[in-house]
Parts: C-alpha cells; sequence; structure tokens
C-alpha cells in the first residue's frame, strides 16, 4: 500500500491532497493541520469526493509514510515582500515538523517557505541521507518563465534553478534563444513579481504549486527518474555547499537519484553564485540553532 502524508490542509496541501487522489497517485492519505476546524474540513471534503482512498489523521502513521510533504506554517500574503521574510515565523514549524519524522525512512517534500531555507533545517534536524530531503519550487518557477518566454515571443526549454525566490535563475541559454542583459534583467524582474498578483487577487497560489508538487510526488513514487528542478542540500555541486538550492536532480523512488552539472554561461553563473550566497546566510540559522 502506497501513502502520502501532508503536514498543513490548507489551499496548497489540501488541493495536493485532493490531486493525490484523483489522479491515483496513492491508496492512504494521512493529513494534519494545527488548525482543527480546516483539518476536518478537508477530510470530509476529501471522503465526499467517492474517490477510493483511505484518509486518516493519524500523525503516528505519518513516519509510516511513503512520502511526507511538509505545507504548513505561515503562508505568504501581499504584507509579506518576499518568502525569505517567513523564515522566523516558519522556523518553529520546521522544528515541530522534523519532530513528525522521528523513523522515518521515506522521502520529504518542502513546500513552506522560504523553501530551500526549510529544506535544509528539515535535513539537519532529521539526520537523514541529504538525497531523501527535496525542496519544491524549480517546476513552479520554470512554468511560469515559460509563460513568460510566450508573452515576449520566445519558445524554448524553460529551466529555473537557484533560490525559490528573489534569487531564482532563468536559464536563458538552455532556451536556444538569443537574449541581451537587459531583456534578461526585465523577465527576471517580472518572474520574481509572479506570485503576487496571484495572491492579491485570490489570497494564494494554488493550482500551479500544488499540480507541480503532485507531479513531483509522481516521480518519486512513480520510479519515473525524470530530471526536475528541484532544491537539493548541496556538497561542491555548482561549487556550492551549506545550503539547499533549485538544481537538476534525477528523481525515483529514492528520491535525489543524482544532480546534473549543467554549463552556465556568465550571467547564470554570477546569478547561481548570488542566490547560493544568499540562501546559505538563511540556512546558517538552522546551523546556529543545532549548535553546529
Amino acid at each position: 500500500m502506497t501513502s502520502l502524508a501532508i503536514l498543513g490542509v490548507g489551499r496548497v496541501g489540501g488541493e495536493t491532497a485532493f490531486l493525490a487522489a484523483a489522479l491515483g497517485l496513492v491508496d492512504e492519505i494521512i493529513v494534519h493541520d494545527a488548525y482543527e476546524p480546516i483539518l476536518r474540513a478537508q477530510v470530509l471534503d476529501l471522503q465526499h469526493t467517492g474517490i477510493d482512498v483511505g484518509v486518516s489523521t493519524d500523525t503516528a502513521a505519518m513516519r509510516d509514510a511513503d512520502v511526507f510533504v511538509f505545507a504548513a506554517g505561515t503562508p505568504r500574503t501581499p504584507e509579506i515582500k518576499t518568502r525569505a521574510d517567513l523564515l522566523e515565523a516558519n522556523m518553529p514549524v520546521a522544528k515541530r515538523c522534523s519532530e513528525y519524522l522521528q523513523g522515518f525512512d521515506g522521502v520529504v517534500i518542502t513546500v513552506t517557505n522560504p523553501m530551500d531555507a526549510n529544506n535544509y533545517g528539515l535535513w539537519r534536524m532529521m539526520g537523514v541521507d541529504r538525497r531523501r530531503c527535496i525542496g519544491f519550487g524549480g517546476q513552479l518557477d520554470s512554468a511560469r518563465f515559460a509563460c513568460f518566454l510566450k508573452e515576449a515571443g520566445r519558445s524554448g526549454p524553460a529551466w529555473v534553478l537557484g533560490e525559490h525566490g528573489e534569487y531564482q535563475v532563468p536559464l536563458f541559454s538552455k532556451t536556444g534563444v538569443e537574449f541581451g542583459v537587459s531583456e534578461r534583467e526585465t523577465i527576471l524582474s517580472a518572474m520574481r513579481g509572479a506570485s503576487m498578483e496571484v495572491i492579491r487577487g485570490k489570497g494564494g497560489t494554488v493550482f500551479g504549486p500544488a499540480y507541480h508538487i503532485a507531479m513531483l510526488i509522481r516521480a518519486v513514487l512513480h520510479d519515473r527518474r525524470e530530471v526536475l528542478p528541484c532544491s537539493c542540500v548541496l556538497e561542491g555541486e555548482y561549487g556550492l555547499s551549506g545550503c539547499s538550492l533549485g538544481v537538476p536532480a534525477r528523481i525515483g523512488r529514492e528520491g535525489i537519484l543524482g544532480i546534473e552539472e549543467w554549463d552556465l554561461d556568465p550571467w547564470e553563473e554570477a546569478k547561481m553564485t548570488e542566490a547560493g550566497a544568499f540562501v546559505r546566510g538563511l540556512c546558517r540559522r538552522f546551523d546556529d540553532r543545532s549548535g553546529a
């Protein structure tokens, strides 16, 4: 029996649970949320679909799940300028999440922002193989990049590495189309604010994140071994360590099967270095609290 655990079943966590059920990805979904009314409502809503999937709220069973999605915590609002500004609020949530995962031997997918730092923090607190901690964000950023390319009348493979936030790194060199520095910076600036129009209009992003999280879950459970842009704890890849950052990763049943180190052009290399320095600063907060 294949099971999925989701901590935090608000907008994104709840929609992810629904998609996992609707797509037949799992046999059982274990859900928990600190706010009891939303937890009860989401359980009932899932049950009322009539989909043949087990729904449980037994937190003790979470450590036995095949995949665990960390989606709890304070979400971004129009008043919160960047995802990184959520670190102080969500560090204690990451700590509580790690407590649910004592003895867990599956794959963790981190969604809670700032995602890169929280993915690193969970890895530190759990003390597990780094390959089992996957940060979600790059797939969504890449899909948004594809939209901006289309708006610019361009097409080609859309990949975004780096931080899931202000320091994201769109790989213009992979599109097969020439872009000047000015045009790159214009598109990057627009990408940084891509989610805010959705947040202002409907309170938060839902469909995009949930769909791509479901695809990431599928890649793990179906052992698809496909390359996806994910945040991975780095140990020298791209010349970076001491952080979790978006890179091309081959994803399968055991989590991160490998990290691909692609050639970047000078603009991309510089942006990647900046992203690493920024996220490493956030990750040090977890190092400091662990006594490292």
